[in-house]
């Protein structure tokens, strides 16, 4: 009994102790007790005096002559600033009423830098470097008006720094109104995550509506910025490899919010993260792929991941081994591979909003020297899509004022159009060469060598530069789109934020009043270039095509008018279930993944390019769902452009014979809903070799020598534009 007293007193004489200890060393780590290892003049020049700390923001008046110059601060105090350590790194400054940065001094730290031969006194100078930073300008920029100054081998201690430096000034400033900066307010309520909503979605789902959002850099981008540093170590050290080849694909999205994390990540490990998430806790998935890492090998030494941090507002979150888990696969099938899959929890004293904007900020590094390195970052931002947000709630004034949500829309489409200026100026080319070619079809058609290494080529731009390059492939579900649009509120702003693709679609509006669904079909589209393109090479190794009967083949062609109007009629009932039925056009298989997608994606399309080998075009004949909506409103164009002789079809067969689609009716006419304006009737229709009627024609002239009269050679059709503009004699 008397050992059990014994025991228990000296238990809690051991506890009081541990609690003095840490009471002790609470107050020793505070701005008061900091401030008394400083000189005012270290922080501000000419400074004679601190005041006491504030007891509403806890800062400290730095005093000249009795008045306030300026404000001491503790980043600690306002911010995260944990290191390599563990521990917090101590920094204070002081800012003047104009929200400029007039000293830095490092105070305290446990960063083993010296372990690893960087000598304290270069991490107090690179810290103190810091004075004259306008903080009116990082907040303007999101804390990225400056540069970035990395020692290596202390990149994390150094970003820490500099991050708690900008942040807590900006809050500083902020609290008190410096430098014309002011707290941020609310534009209306807090906006709160939908937790009930739990619909499960496709990655092409997720990714088109920003639930997944992406940054690319390839070997020639990183190169470009770090020749825009003019350092010429980092210059002379190029990364290896071609300039389109991928350097990092990294792709970011919130997995605490239900429906997308349980479509990425499945029902069990979606179970699995909210059980290891906490009240008030987030969480990331970062993919990549590429040859660098988002990862690192950093947190394998430290426990800290030095090459991405979290940023929202003011605030910043990096993140810990211990915050960190694998995932060893995506539950979306039809997900892009990626050589990275990782989570990454947010802490609940982080702050984060998941409601409001945020950004992942990628350090990239470059070695210089032997020991030395040189850094850039890219930001990936993300906001969350409104879906899945609960509908605010009414805001108190019922003043509405639409002017800048409409400016701020119209900014941002016109930005993206900026940014694509040299795809849009080749696409205008493009246009315009083609419209050219139909004007002039006459002409263009004369030389059937040169316009078939014409078509060849265009094609292939085409193929290359609209689909694979720049992704501007038109689909069906554009059109789905538009009419969901048209029933909830037609607005050009989402329309306008694709600019290829809106042109391509104005160009085809205009075109098929002129020309019908061929001038895209035929010519415009990725996917029916692969299909032509791939033909030719089957050709040229002599593979057989086969050509189906005319009633057969005049029968599938209802196939794709089946296929659209049945995708447009549950497009009525669901927007979403028509997309995945929409799956029939696998041109984001072919195009936009190019072939980088589950097995059962591939086959099919691949597949169709099989079929097509045998049957030129065979998708765009029979299954096209986007053609068949082309061809619908294609009746109404107001002129016949392919000429025709009162032979083509009674008896002569050479036309129908050769198109490449069977467009052509055994008895002559030509099937607009069917053709894809290649031309090459127009080829035929001059040919010496190929056409009985200018055979005849020719013979008829040498045997009398002069032109007969009885035929129209080169007459257009009788609805023709230039019909009245040519005599025939």
């Amino acid at each position: 009994m008397v050992l059990t007293r014994v025991f228990r007193g000296w238990l809690t004489a051991l506890a009081m102790t541990f609690a003095a200890l840490f009471a002790a060393a609470a107050e020793a780590d505070s701005l008061d007790s900091f401030l008394t290892e400083l000189t005012p003049s270290d922080l501000v020049p000419d400074a004679e005096a601190f005041g006491p700390v504030r007891a509403d923001v806890p800062v400290a008046p730095v005093l000249k002559a009795g008045k306030t110059i300026a404000y001491a601060f503790l980043t600690s105090d306002f911010v995260g600033t944990t290191g390599y350590s563990g521990k917090p790194i101590h920094v204070v400054a002081a800012i003047d009423t104009d929200a400029v940065l007039t000293g830095v001094k490092l105070v305290k730290h446990s960063e083993p830098i010296v372990l690893i031969g960087i000598p304290n006194s270069k991490m107090v100078k690179l810290t103190e470097s810091y004075a004259g930073l306008d903080l009116k300008a990082e907040a303007a920029a999101g804390g990225d008006a400056h540069d970035l100054d990395i020692i290596s081998g202390a990149t994390v201690t150094i970003m820490v720094i500099d991050d708690s430096l900008v942040r807590a000034g900006i809050k500083v400033a902020r609290a008190l109104g410096l430098g014309g900066l002011s707290p941020v307010q609310a534009d209306g309520p807090k906006r709160e995550v939908d937790m009930a909503r739990g619909e499960a979605a496709d990655w092409t789902t997720l990714a088109g509506d920003g639930s997944v959002r992406r940054l690319t850099l390839d070997v020639g981008q990183i190169n470009a910025a770090f020749a825009a540093t003019g350092d010429q170590r980092a210059i002379r050290r190029r990364e290896r490899g071609a300039p389109d080849e991928t350097f990092i694909d990294m792709q970011m999205a919130l997995v605490s919010v239900p429906s997308i994390g349980s479509s990425l990540l499945g029902e069990a490990e979606y179970k699995n993260l909210r059980n290891w998430l906490k009240e008030g806790e987030h969480a990331i998935l970062v993919l990549g792929r590429g040859s660098y890492s988002f990862k690192g090998s950093g947190y394998v030494r430290g426990g800290i991941f030095d090459r991405i941090q979290l940023i929202q507002g003011d605030a910043s979150v990096r993140f810990f081994d211990k915050q960190h888990k694998r995932l060893g696969a995506l539950a979306t099938p039809d997900s892009p591979s990626f050589n990275e899959l990782d989570l990454f929890k947010i802490p609940a004293d982080a702050e984060f909003d998941p409601a409001e904007p945020f950004r992942l900020q990628l350090l990239v590094q470059r070695a210089v020297g032997a020991l030395e390195r040189t850094f850039l970052t890219f930001d990936l931002g993300y906001n969350l899509p409104e879906q899945y947000l609960l509908p605010a709630a009414p805001a108190p004034k019922l003043v509405e004022d639409d002017t800048g949500e409409a400016a701020a829309k119209a900014a941002l489409w016109q930005r993206i159009w900026k940014d694509r200026t040299v795809e849009i100026s080749v696409l205008g080319v493009m246009l315009l060469v083609l419209t050219g070619v139909f004007f002039f079809q006459f002409q263009a058609t004369v030389n059937a060598r040169t316009f078939y290494w014409f078509r060849i080529g265009y094609l292939t731009v085409t193929l290359v530069f609209l689909g694979w390059y720049a992704n501007a492939q038109l689909s069906v579900v554009n059109l789905m789109a538009l009419a969901g649009s048209l029933r909830s509120g037609f607005s050009w702003d989402a329309f306008l934020l694709d600019p290829l693709v809106f042109i391509q679609w104005f160009a085809v509006a205009a075109a098929l009043l002129f020309w019908g669904r061929g001038a895209y079909c035929g010519w415009l589209c990725p996917f029916g270039a692969l299909q032509e393109l791939t033909n030719k090479i089957a050709r040229a190794f002599k593979v057989p095509q086969i050509t189906l009967p005319w009633g057969l083949h005049e029968r599938l062609w209802s196939a794709k008018y089946m296929i659209f109007l049945g995708l447009f009629a549950v497009s009525m009932v669901s927007i979403p279930l028509a997309e995945t039925y929409a799956e029939v056009e696998p041109f984001k298989t072919a195009i936009i993944l190019k072939f980088v997608r589950d097995w059962p994606f591939v086959v099919f399309a691949v597949a169709l390019l099989l079929a097509g080998l045998f049957i030129e075009r065979f998708y765009c004949r029979y299954m096209c769902p986007l053609g068949a909506a082309l061809a619908i409103p294609a009746r109404v164009r107001m002129f016949d452009w392919l000429k025709r002789y009162h032979e083509c079809g009674h008896p002569c067969q050479t036309c129908a014979n050769e198109c490449p689609v069977q467009a052509i009716h055994p008895t002559g006419e030509i099937n607009p809903n069917e053709c894809v304006n290649c031309l090459h009737c127009q080829v035929l229709y001059q040919s010496e070799a190929k056409c009985p009627v200018v055979i005849k024609q020719l013979k008829r002239r040498a045997k009398t020598g002069s032109p007969a009269p009885d035929v129209a050679l080169g007459r257009p059709p009788a609805n023709h534009p230039n019909a009245n503009r040519i005599k025939v004699s």
